[in-house]
């Protein structure tokens, strides 16, 4: 495989180089005095920015784009597939090739201190806490997250330092092409059963994630994972729990406490061989599931020898990031929020946290994400989506699927119907219906929360305006 060099830079281009990940890998190869170029189907904020930073973006994916005098290594996103005309040509001329996944284990290869967060649910906000405490070090850290990290303005911060921190994604098993020396892992839950067979499946595919962790690096890890211990036996690195239980885990909380915007406060004790500490953490981001977030985040910090009081600084500091139990405004006298929720388990801890802020109704308009995910879980989706007082379903967003399975959001109002709960449910399915009723329905002091992986934040702008 070809391997990335900082000290030799070459001439990339990426197909499909406005892509959040893409994008920001082409970034941090400009950086380091690579020349870069790509294309993508067509011009957009991402794409314009590259253009202004001086990368040459060619819009629609053509054979002759790709020339071999020209390019030393062609990087392709997973969306890309073999009758792409850009694709073919570089299989043509035999040039070198990356997946994203790859060039990104190839770029960590460069950084003396990379750090990788992976886990089904959570990756995303945890990538960003231990971001913004790297900030507040003055570390100079490189960053790649997967949403909008308000204190750099974006997804991508490039530094100059031996730390990188980016997220380690597990569909297609991405995660397997990195090279961290810590890694961390939040949780394995059943999910992406578009590419895993089964939970034991993503079982294994985490296993094999913790043996990428060198001897001398660390594995911080949720100690409240079903047998967690089939994913750490053996290791030849430190393995670090963190957790509830406070007789399997190094970290883990007491007394938490919630203020009138659900965000906790609580003591985190570490329990060391020569005693412990414990240290009063107040966060400015919802719910108990962040509690366990910010643990990982200061296990890591730990590793990291980051003063401790700069890290509780950083987490009071850190408001969360875009699509994140994000709130969005007033109308009408109830509250609106906009959450990435996607997966029953993410569901459920929004939905808690939602349940600590004072409110009179608490509405949900949920938007499936995949006709697969949606049918493969969607006894669960039922049960979770339960916790609301009324919940407002969407049409599925099929994102790379068609409808083959013969489902719909209908299914789901009724498997919620069928549980016989205090929830009201109603499948209204477009946007312009759902919106109407909100504003019909909802009154002073409801909380109402756009929630999904698809485009239903638009449902809250729309109120909005």
């Amino acid at each position: 495989m070809y391997q990335i060099d900082f000290q030799k830079p070459v001439s990339v281009y990426f197909v499909g180089i406005g892509g959040i990940s893409m994008s920001g890998l082409a970034e941090i190869l400009l950086s380091r005095g690579f020349k870069v170029s790509g294309s993508d189907r067509a011009p957009s904020p991402i794409t314009r920015d590259l253009e202004e930073k001086g990368i040459h973006v060619n819009y629609g994916q053509k054979a002759e784009n790709i020339t071999k005098d020209d390019l030393d290594l062609v990087v392709f996103t997973a969306a890309i597939h073999p009758d792409n005309p850009e694709y073919k040509k570089t299989m043509e001329l035999g040039l070198p090739h990356l997946t994203r996944a790859q060039l990104l284990g190839e770029v960590m290869r460069n950084y003396g201190l990379p750090v990788a967060i992976a886990g089904t649910h959570g990756k995303t906000t945890t990538t960003s806490m231990i971001s913004e405490i790297l900030l507040h070090e003055d570390a100079d850290p490189t960053i790649s997250v997967g949403g909008i990290l308000k204190s750099i303005h974006g997804q991508v911060r490039v530094g100059h330092s031996d730390y990188f921190v980016a997220e380690a994604c597990e569909y297609t098993n991405s995660f397997l092409s990195l090279f961290p020396k810590i890694a961390v892992i939040l949780d394995i839950d059943a999910d992406h059963l578009d590419f895993f067979k089964d939970i034991n499946d993503i079982r294994r595919s985490f296993r094999k994630f913790a043996q990428l962790v060198p001897e001398d690096g660390a594995l911080v890890i949720n100690s409240d994972i079903p047998n967690v211990h089939e994913i750490t036996d053996g290791l030849k690195c430190r393995v670090v729990y963190y957790g509830s239980d406070r007789d399997r885990s190094e970290y883990y909380p007491v007394n938490i406490t919630y203020d009138e915007y659900a965000h906790p406060t609580y003591t985190a004790c570490h329990r060391t061989e020569k005693g412990g500490h414990t240290q009063r953490i107040s966060l400015h981001i919802p719910g108990e599931h962040n509690v366990y977030n910010s643990l990982a985040v200061l296990a890591v910090a730990d590793l990291l020898h980051v003063d401790r009081e700069v890290s509780a600084q950083a987490l009071s500091a850190f408001g969360g990031t875009d699509r994140r139990f994000e709130y969005k405004g007033k109308k009408n006298g109830f509250t609106i929020i906009d959450d990435y929720a996607h997966h029953p388990t993410e569901i459920t801890a929004t939905l808690r946290a939602a349940r600590h802020m004072p409110h009179r109704k608490l509405y949900v308009i949920f938007q499936p994400h995949t006709y697969t995910r949606t049918k493969a879980l969607m006894d669960d989706f039922a049960r979770a989506l339960t916790l609301a007082d009324v919940v407002v379903l969407a049409d599925i967003y099929a994102a790379r699927e068609t409808d083959t399975l013969g489902i719909s959001s209908k299914t789901l109002a009724d498997k919620i119907e069928a549980l016989h709960t205090d929830t009201e449910v109603h499948y209204l399915g477009d946007f312009a219906s759902i919106e109407k009723f909100i504003l019909q329905n909802c009154q002073k002091d409801d909380v109402v929360i756009t929630m999904g992986a698809g485009n239903v934040n638009d449902i809250a702008a729309d109120l909005l305006s």
